[in-house]
Order: structure tokens, then sequence, then C-alpha cells
């Protein structure tokens, strides 16, 4: 009896967050909300592949914030890592043929859906939080789960539906897990060891994973324009790793 008081004490204790620290966690939570939320409506105006393309000026976003609010001074390390991770997620971008004019509604879009991001991380880096990673993943989901049902009740059709099948639940599960919490906790991580600016530059990878994976796993062609691109991204990671060794 008294064990298993002592363990619900030690639960308390690693789950305890301090008053000061709820609003911290209810902005971050809003964040991440807001840029699930601009992503996927700007889907609706716009090619998938050409959004996801775009959210990833939130490295440079990231970097005009941390000058502007916090004088972090922009070296030209860092200048060139982001203008070579920007050229090399234009050149992964493999849709647009055409020239057909983008939506201004859904580059609106997109922008805030990247701005907030990067304010999200700003803020992960900035916060005086006492917690680690894992927790502050937790309450983050927590207030952004709320957020996102008042958004659906207010704004949607209401609350969701309960997924029908197994397998869509399994499917469900993976989708908040792996992308989600597993890339968030990673982020919140990195911010605290690197720093915002270089955990944003290094974020360019994402889409470079995505063409290995589209390439090896389904069969995806792997054109010149794709390996240009991978090389751009890969660039702006060694450059930003040598600065950060003799920083």
């Amino acid at each position: 009896m008294c064990l298993n008081l002592k363990q619900g004490q030690t639960l308390r204790e690693k789950f305890a967050v301090q008053k000061r620290e709820l609003p911290v966690l209810a902005i971050l939570g809003f964040l991440f909300a807001c840029c699930a939320l601009t992503l996927y409506a700007a889907f609706n105006y716009m090619d998938a592949g050409l959004a996801s393309t775009l959210l990833f000026l939130y490295p440079l976003e990231v970097a005009i914030i941390m000058a502007i609010f916090f004088k972090e001074r922009l070296t030209a390390k860092i200048g060139v890592a982001i203008a070579l991770s920007l050229a090399g997620i234009g050149l992964l971008y493999r849709g647009g043929v055409g020239g057909a004019a983008l939506s201004t509604v859904g580059l609106i879009l997109v922008f805030l859906s990247s701005l907030t991001y990067a304010i999200y991380i700003v803020v992960v880096n900035k916060a005086d939080l006492k917690m680690g990673s894992l927790k502050l993943t937790f309450y983050v989901m927590i207030f952004c789960l709320l957020f996102l049902l008042l958004y659906s009740v207010t704004f949607g059709s209401g609350f969701p539906p309960v997924l029908p099948t197994a397998s869509a639940w399994g499917w469900a599960f993976m989708l908040g897990f792996v992308p989600t919490v597993l890339s968030l906790v990673f982020m919140a991580k990195a911010v605290k060891i690197v720093g915002s600016t270089p955990t944003a530059i290094m974020g360019g990878l994402e889409p470079l994973t995505a063409v290995v994976i589209g390439v090896c796993i389904f069969g995806e062609t792997l054109t010149t324009r794709l390996v240009l691109g991978i090389i751009l991204v890969l660039a702006s990671v060694v450059v930003l790793t040598i600065k950060k060794k003799h920083a």
C-alpha cells in the first residue's frame, strides 16, 4: 500500500507543472494546432507537395525572429546554410509543371503555417520550462487536442467521428506517434542542444527523407534535379555542422 502511494507520488511529481508554465504550454499547443490547421487548409488550394515545400520557409523565419527580437547575429555561414537549404528544397519539389498560377489564399495559409511553426521553435528555445522534451510534448499535445476540438466544434463539423475499423485506429496511431510525437520530442531536444536556428535549418532534411523513402520503397524515379536538391540540402547541414564545431 505504501509502495503504491510512493509510486503515485513519484508519477505526480514527474507530470507536475508549475502554474507559470501552463500559459506557455497552452501557447505552444495553440501554435502547433494553428500550424497543422493552416497547412491542411492550404492543401485545398494548392498541390500538397508544393504546400509542404513552401512550409520549409520556417528556417529563414526562425533566423529573422531570433535576429530581430533576441539580437542573435546572422553569421555568413548561417546565411549560406539557409540559402543552400532553401535552394535544395526548391529542387526537391517535383510538381508545378505547366506554369499554373499559385493560389493567393493557399500561399497565405502556408506562410501562416510556417510562421507559427517558426514561433513554436523560438518559444521552445526561449521559454524557461523546467521539464524534459517528452513531458513538454505530452502537455503540448494535450493543449493542441483541446484547441483542435474547440475549432472542430466551433467552425468545423462538430466532434470528430469514431474510427470504424481496427486498421484505421492503427494508422491513426502511427500518424500521431511517428511524425508528430517522436518528431516533437526530438525537435525539442535539438532546440535545447544546438539552438533554434540550426534546428530549423536541419529540418530541411525532412523533404530529403521523403524523397529517399519514395525512391527506395515506392519506386519513384531519382532524377538529376532530385540529386542536386539532395546535395544542396546535405551541403547546408555540413556548413552548419562546421560552424557548430568551431563556435
